[in-house]
């Protein structure tokens, strides 16, 4: 099936190449991007690969894009007996390789039996060079690995996987000989390609998604030692020491760009940008914080003055004072807080760090 598919794709793009449409101009774009990202993966040390044969890699790629924690994939031809085959090669049963997808993960966010327990979820690990409308040697099932330290974990988690089939499991759990890297036609196959072949059921692609869910976080008061490290000297003071950082000469004073803003002690979520306002004071101003539970608020008798000062309630950092004289329109309160005592999330970047389920707070009129 596959096959066809292929041939036929290549006839086409030859037509659509002859025909100057521009075609690959479109597409060269994202492969330019994406191989810079490939790059920024591989010089982050925290970053381990494993690779996963499934059948057709188009649909394994796609499946193993969508979890969170899968940092980057490359398809290409694995544990082969020839050197740079093209996909001819492969396809002609000559040169032993498999059909192979390089999947880089962040240990931190994902765990390897997680990624082997999904990928049982997309093959019949009984079936020999066979998946889908597939048949050859170059769609047999396999994971191979390059760090020692994994071996232990993949044979062990296959092993225990195949107590839930009454048929022998075939994966094959080797380590990696050689892995080349297909046509560029085969990258991204599926993104590229949405109507495209797929041996894998569409929802397990939502499955996938679904199936590393950020964890709850829990926002906990840091010990001043530790903040000492953590911080520069000026949110230490004005965090831990009560302090009041310079009206126009702070980072947030003039931020006008939609996101949230959280505690610089815990992460914790404080102000949104639809409640902060221009009050010329300074410093920023909201008209509320996103609720009241999260903040304290304490009589300042310091400097000669009554002021009520406000501070986070489960850090219990100092942030700034809130008076009476905001837009009366928005409630007539005007918190007035250290840029020092917080952090800016921006919008675009609220799902990545945590803060997703916030997001429709942007979204008031």
């Amino acid at each position: 099936m596959k096959n066809i598919l292929i041939v036929l794709g290549i006839v086409l793009g030859i037509a659509v190449f002859a025909a100057g449409s521009g075609f690959f101009r479109h597409v060269k774009p994202k492969v330019v991007i994406k191989e810079k990202e490939n790059q920024e993966i591989m010089d982050n040390k925290n970053v381990r690969e494993v690779y996963f044969a499934g059948g057709c890699f188009w649909g394994t790629e796609h499946f193993f894009q969508q979890i969170r924690g899968v940092v980057g994939t490359e398809v290409g031809y694995a544990n082969g007996n020839t050197q740079n085959p093209t996909y001819e090669e492969v396809v002609s049963h000559t040169t032993g390789f498999a059909e192979t997808v390089k999947v880089k993960y962040d240990p931190e966010q994902v765990d390897l039996k997680l990624l082997i327990d999904l990928y049982f979820k997309t093959i019949d690990p009984t079936s020999i060079d066979k998946q889908g409308n597939d048949r050859g040697n170059q769609y047999r099932t396999g994971i191979y690995f390059t760090n020692k330290e994994d071996e232990a974990v993949i044979k062990g988690e296959v092993q225990k996987l195949a107590k839930n089939y009454s048929k022998p499991v075939v994966v094959e759990t080797i380590p990696l000989k050689n892995f080349y890297r297909a046509e560029d036609y085969h990258q991204d196959y599926l993104d590229k390609n949405p109507g495209g072949y797929c041996h894998i059921e569409p929802g397990l692609f939502e499955m996938a998604k679904k199936a590393n869910p950020l964890p709850e976080t829990t926002y906990q008061k840091q010990d001043k030692k530790i903040l000492k490290e953590k911080l520069t000297a000026e949110q230490y003071n004005v965090t831990q020491e009560n302090g009041t950082e310079r009206p126009f000469q702070n980072e947030y004073w003039n931020e006008t760009r939609e996101g949230i803003y959280v505690d610089i002690t815990t992460g914790e979520p404080l102000f949104v940008s639809t409640d902060k306002f221009e009050s010329g004071c300074g410093w920023p101003s909201f008209s509320k914080p996103i609720t009241k539970s999260l903040i304290e608020e304490k009589l300042d008798r310091s400097h000669g003055m009554d002021r009520v000062e406000v501070r986070s309630k489960t850090g219990d950092a100092h942030l700034g004072h809130v008076f009476t004289d905001g837009p009366q329109d928005k409630g007539g309160l005007r918190y007035c807080i250290n840029s020092a005592s917080l952090k800016f999330i921006p919008k675009a970047e609220m799902e990545k760090k945590g803060y997703g389920k916030y997001l429709p707070l942007l979204d008031k009129k």
